[in-house]
C-alpha cells in the first residue's frame, strides 16, 4: 500500500514478517520476496530503502526513487530531524510515561551504542485468563518515540523495563506469546511504525505520513475495547 509519493520518495506500508531487503545478516533464502523486490515487481522500477524495519515489525518504510536522493533523507534520521512514532502492545502495566536510556548492541553484536526511547502508556486491559504464574493477564497499549535508531532498539528497551512486546520471539515472554497464539490465534509481533514527520529536504515543506494499523491490531483493539490512534 502506497502511503505517500512525490518526485523523490515513496512511502509504503510493510506487513509483518517481510524483510525490507536481502542482507548478509538476515537468515533468509535469496529467493524470498522482500519489500524492495515486491515494489520492483509491481511498479517495474527500482526503489532504494532509506531506513529499515525489522522483519517482524509492520509499518512505514520510506524509499527513494533515485539512489542520489537517499543521502539527504538518511541525514534526517541520523541527525534526529525526523519524528518516528510506533505503537506496541506489551505485557503488564508500564508507568504512564518515561524515558529508557540504555545502550543497545550494534549490528556487529559486540559494541554497545547509546539508545534513547520515550514512551507513553495509552490504554490498559486485565483479562481473566491465567498466564503463568498469575491468575490473570494484563496488557498495555504503548506509544513509542525512539530518538535513536539502533537495531531492535524498541524490543530491547521494553524488555529492559520488564514490559516486553507481545509476539516477540527473542526478547518477549514465551508464556504470554503462547496465550495470544492459543486464545486469539495471533503470533505476529505487536510493534507498528505508525507515522513519520519531517521537513522535506527537496520540497522544503513539512511532511506527515501515517500508516493504518494491520488487521490483527484492529481485532485486538476491538476485543480489548481500545481506541487505536
Amino acid at each position: 500500500m502506497i502511503l505517500y509519493e512525490d518526485d523523490f520518495v515513496i512511502a509504503v506500508a510493510k506487513p509483518n514478517n517481510m524483510l525490507v531487503h536481502h542482507s548478509l545478516m538476515a537468515r533468509n533464502q535469496s529467493d524470498e520476496q522482500t519489500l524492495v523486490s515486491l515494489l520492483q515487481e509491481k511498479y517495474e522500477k527500482q526503489y532504494f530503502p532509506i531506513h529499515r524495519l525489522d522483519r517482524k515489525t509492520s509499518g512505514i518504510v520510506l524509499c527513494a526513487k533515485e539512489k542520489a536522493f537517499v543521502a539527504p533523507f538518511q541525514a534526517l534520521f541520523t541527525s534526529d530531524q525526523i519524528q518516528k512514532v510506533y505503537y506496541g502492545i506489551v505485557r503488564g502495566f508500564p508507568p504512564k510515561s518515561g524515558v529508557i536510556d540504555s545502550p543497545v548492541k550494534g549490528r556487529d553484536a559486540k559494541v554497545h551504542k547509546t539508545a534513547l526511547t520515550h514512551f507513553e502508556t495509552v490504554a490498559n486491559v486485565t483479562l481473566p485468563i491465567p498466564v503463568q504464574p498469575f491468575p490473570e493477564s494484563r496488557y498495555s497499549l504503548i506509544k513509542l518515540l525512539p530518538k535513536t535508531g539502533r537495531m531492535h532498539q524498541l524490543r530491547v528497551h521494553l524488555n529492559k523495563i520488564n514490559h516486553p512486546l507481545i509476539g516477540d520471539p527473542k526478547y518477549g515472554d514465551r508464556f504470554h506469546n503462547r496465550m495470544f497464539q492459543t486464545e486469539f490465534k495471533m503470533s505476529n509481533l505487536f510493534l507498528h511504525a505508525t507515522s513519520l514527520s519531517f521537513q522535506h529536504p527537496f520540497l522544503e515543506k513539512a511532511i506527515v505520513i501515517n500508516c493504518p494499523f494491520p488487521k490483527d491490531w484492529q481485532e485486538i483493539a476491538k476485543r480489548f475495547k481500545w481506541n487505536l490512534p
